[in-house]
């Protein structure tokens, strides 16, 4: 049993860390708004902190889950944040999608950082079976991954700090294309007066299926958006693709023109529904 801190009791945070509970190590917790951190406690038994630098007391491991730049900033550069009360053999984990930058940064305060992005949305997190991303030192990795099995499908090492993150704007850029793409199939099938039931049958289990499409077809079909990843959270991560990609030279058409169309499903009132609510915009 190690003592482990974990920063962030959002829907993707609680269930990571009441894996770790599960697993049997001694948690302590710390969240914004404390509420959350007690309802935490209360479901997993864990302990729960006033500040992030009172969680990360003797941790021999430090997560976080938080969200955005700003907020993984404050959190461990801040006053009372987690770097200056961690243990120097301490390893932080970020599973924040953040930018790269901040990334970088954070590894250059600390040894042991690894900037750890996960896909599989919140029910990836409540099953354990996200998949991670992950940027740092081997050492940094050889201290996680042992923790990070206890929520995940698969761990990949990409490279170093940063590499996690900017591996993430490529899953997020291949999603945005994937869920207009399922978005219109689906409307173009109900203006078309076909069974949706049919043609998901239909075409499901050949060249077009997807993830986006096995999942959320039939939701989309039936209008339901909640899911846990909100479209505010999607065009964050474009954001942060799009602005990687001025940076780095690549052009990315595609996942810009989505990220304008999920700015339409803002205005729609759709800011906080699932991504899959992108097909609100189109027309039946």
């Amino acid at each position: 049993m190690a003592k482990l801190a974990f920063i962030g009791t959002g829907v993707m945070g609680a269930p990571m860390a009441g894996h770790l509970a599960a697993a049997g190590h001694d948690v302590t917790v710390y969240n914004r708004t404390q509420a959350k951190a007690l309802a935490w406690a209360d479901k997993y038994g864990g302990k729960v902190a006033d500040t992030p630098a009172a969680a990360v007391k003797d941790a021999e491991a430090v997560f976080a889950c938080v969200g955005n730049d700003d907020d993984l900033a404050g959190v461990t550069l801040g006053e009372d944040g987690a770097f200056a009360a961690m243990r120097d053999d301490a390893v932080f984990v970020d599973h924040t999608t953040v930018s790269a930058s901040i990334a970088r940064r954070l590894a250059g305060k600390r040894a042991l950082v690894v900037d750890a992005p996960v896909s599989g949305g919140q029910a990836g997190a409540e099953n354990g079976k996200l998949s991670i991303m992950c940027g740092g030192s081997a050492e940094a990795m050889a201290k996680a991954e042992p923790f990070m099995q206890a929520y995940a499908a698969r761990i990949v090492h990409v490279g170093e700090a940063g590499a996690g993150q900017t591996t993430k704007m490529c899953n997020q850029i291949a999603i945005a294309g994937v869920i207009q793409g399922v978005a219109e199939s689906l409307r173009f099938a109900q203006n078309s007066g076909l069974d949706l039931d049919k043609v998901f049958e239909a075409i499901s289990g050949g060249a077009a299926q997807s993830w986006q499409m096995v999942n959320r077809w039939p939701t989309m079909a039936k209008e339901e958006f909640d899911f846990g990843f909100a479209v505010d959270w999607m065009r964050k991560d474009l954001g942060l693709a799009l602005d990687e990609a001025r940076r780095n030279g690549a052009v990315l058409p595609v996942a810009a023109l989505v990220d304008q169309f999920y700015a339409d499903v803002q205005k729609m009132g759709g800011a906080r529904q699932d991504t899959s609510a992108l097909v609100r915009r189109l027309p039946k």
